[in-house]
């Protein structure tokens, strides 16, 4: 051997593993005795150190530990487990006998972490929920596949581009950090207007918080009854007018319906003034422009997420001062009005991070930014580390996908309104308590609400559970149709029929509850798109000419520029 070299180090011969099994066993044994032992009279039970309940999952952790290294070294006497639905370790690579071993590792450490989370004593339920979702963000974090030297398809990938995967990989991550924003999909391959956002329209009115576009028509007659949408402002209006054959708008339009959208404008320093009262006024302005604009009596209206949240105190509003006649229905896609049951994002509204919250708005406004990683962080598996692993450490091309690219496309919020947003109805519920909010110093009551309303709620929707949705059923007293729509909360709204995916779920008999529901109701195949165009015409089937005022900027509001208009495209 020459001076400076040095030997690779030998592999663990058979006698040693067995000696090491025999260790690991000894120690086994002697943590079952003591997990069987009380404390000696006079020395304090703590838990984690000697409390008999905690030492008995230490027994189990390594009873499981011991299990899963005599499958490792010895795999002819102790199987292998079969894998764990898990596509992060879908890869051929996972099956070797080394990254086998590691893959059942993690995936025991975080099974016992989470029973560990789940078996505290003494903790307020809401407080085990945060702990639970702070375990399971850590846990995913920690994955084996997030790693270059525990994730063989990396390996395997270094050795193939001789490492200028993490090269272009590294690229990827500076230019993320660039931006302040995670990317999902290839940014080049969409713009909006052109195949996003591009069914033909005209906007017809702006004001400081809103654009109101009206689609052109495409049939000769069309419903007399028109629709007008509120979109989230947390997001870009064209979720709902994505590529031709995935958007909502054109569908509609095709199915002879009039359509106007709301485009919200993203909030800069201008709107710090601006709170939760506008956007309920502006809803009712947009209404009222449109019934103008047809010279028609009412109109119905969609309001989705947040959107659909201050529809529901719109709907108040207007009835509290005898205009409900103004509005002939309310469809609600995925929103809440009671938020006891409203998931995940429970955990961001306490009082310290509210606070934190407030500190992050100096100029009046919310950058986007921040809202974005906080839904990213409810999916951290899907939608951060997915891509950590695929664009960093792999360093894949980012794949074209319309949805995604929405996603990546944020908005900015007023800070006054996020703040108050959070406060008055995530932390303290006060939508559903009879006068408890008031907007232009008129009370609010949902329980005088009679308009008829469409619900739909998506079943994976970890935004707004359906738990949660299904409490707009317990607050209004109308007529009112649920829907149960299979997927989440973005693939759940935005399902064409052409596409035939996914399910819906209808029950005609009264439910107290969703389980109730679930339990009579009946499943239809593909979109529930169908279903409520009919709903709406059974509130009114009367069609006119597709002329005129139907036509956008031929009626009393000239056109001010193309569909999709200004705001969608300010930052």
């Amino acid at each position: 051997m020459t001076a400076g070299q040095t030997t690779a180090p030998a592999l663990p011969t058979l006698e040693e593993l067995q000696h090491w099994t025999w260790v690991m066993g000894r120690a086994q044994q002697m943590m079952m005795e003591a997990a069987l032992l009380p404390p000696p009279e006079g020395v304090p039970v703590v838990p984690g150190f000697n409390d008999p309940a905690t030492m008995g999952r230490v027994r189990d952790f390594w009873s499981d530990s011991m299990a899963l290294w005599q499958r490792f070294v010895d795999p002819a006497a102790e199987p292998s487990q079969a894998p764990k639905p898990d596509r992060r370790f879908k890869a051929e690579q996972w099956q070797s006998p080394l990254f086998d071993w590691i893959r059942q590792s993690y995936q025991m450490v975080s099974d016992h972490m989470l029973r560990g989370v789940d078996a505290l004593e003494g903790v307020e339920p809401k407080q085990k929920e945060q702990i639970r979702f702070a375990a399971q963000g850590f846990i995913d974090a920690m994955s084996p596949t997030n790693f270059p030297a525990t994730n063989p398809e990396v390996l395997d990938k270094i050795v193939e581009t001789r490492g200028e995967n993490l090269l272009k990989g590294l690229q990827n991550m500076l230019a993320d950090m660039g931006r302040g924003q995670l990317t999902h999909s290839d940014s080049t391959a969409f713009e909006v207007g052109r195949n996003l956002a591009a069914t033909p329209g005209k906007v017809v009115k702006r004001t400081d918080l809103y654009e109101l576009i009206h689609y052109t028509p495409t049939t000769e007659q069309v419903a007399a009854v028109p629709i007008v949408i509120f979109p989230p402002w947390i997001n870009r209006f064209y979720i709902l007018d994505l590529a031709p054959e995935k958007s909502l708008i054109k569908w509609l339009v095709d199915q002879g319906f009039s359509v106007f959208m709301v485009s919200w404008k993203s909030a800069d320093a201008t709107m710090k003034d601006v709170i939760w009262d506008d956007y309920v006024t502006a809803q009712v302005d947009a209404i009222d422009t449109v019934r103008d604009l047809l010279a028609i009596e009412s109109v119905h209206t969609v309001g989705y997420c947040v959107a659909g949240t201050t529809l529901a105190a719109t709907l108040a509003w207007l009835t509290a001062k005898g205009e409900a006649a103004k509005v002939a229905s309310a469809t609600f896609f995925t929103a809440q009005v009671d938020f006891s049951k409203a998931g995940e994002l429970l955990h961001f509204v306490d009082d310290e991070q509210l606070k934190l919250i407030g500190t992050l708005s100096p100029e009046g406004y919310l950058d986007g930014r921040y809202l974005a990683m906080t839904f990213n962080l409810l999916r951290g598996r899907d939608l951060i580390w997915n891509y950590v692993t695929n664009n960093y450490l792999l360093g894949r091309d980012y794949v074209p996908f319309d949805l995604l690219h929405w996603n990546g496309d944020v908005t900015n919020l007023p800070a006054k309104w996020h703040l108050s947003y959070l406060t008055d109805l995530y932390r303290d519920n006060r939508l559903v308590k009879p006068g408890a909010m008031a907007v232009a110093g008129v009370p609010l009551d949902l329980t005088k609400v009679a308009t008829p309303a469409y619900v739909q709620a998506g079943r994976e929707d970890h935004i707004a559970p359906a738990e949660s949705v299904w409490k707009i059923t317990e607050a209004f007293t109308g007529p009112l149709r649920f829907v149960l729509a299979g997927s989440g909360h973005i693939a759940g709204v935005v399902n064409p029929p052409a596409a035939g995916k996914y399910q819906y779920w209808t029950n005609d008999a009264p439910a107290a509850t969703l389980q109730e529901f679930v339990q009579g109701a009946r499943e239809t195949k593909g979109s529930w798109w169908p279903d409520w165009a009919a709903w709406l015409r059974d509130r009114d089937d009367r069609t006119v000419a597709a002329t005129d005022a139907r036509i956008p900027g031929e009626g009393a509001l000239p056109a001010l520029e193309n569909a999709p208009g200004r705001y969608v495209k300010q930052r």
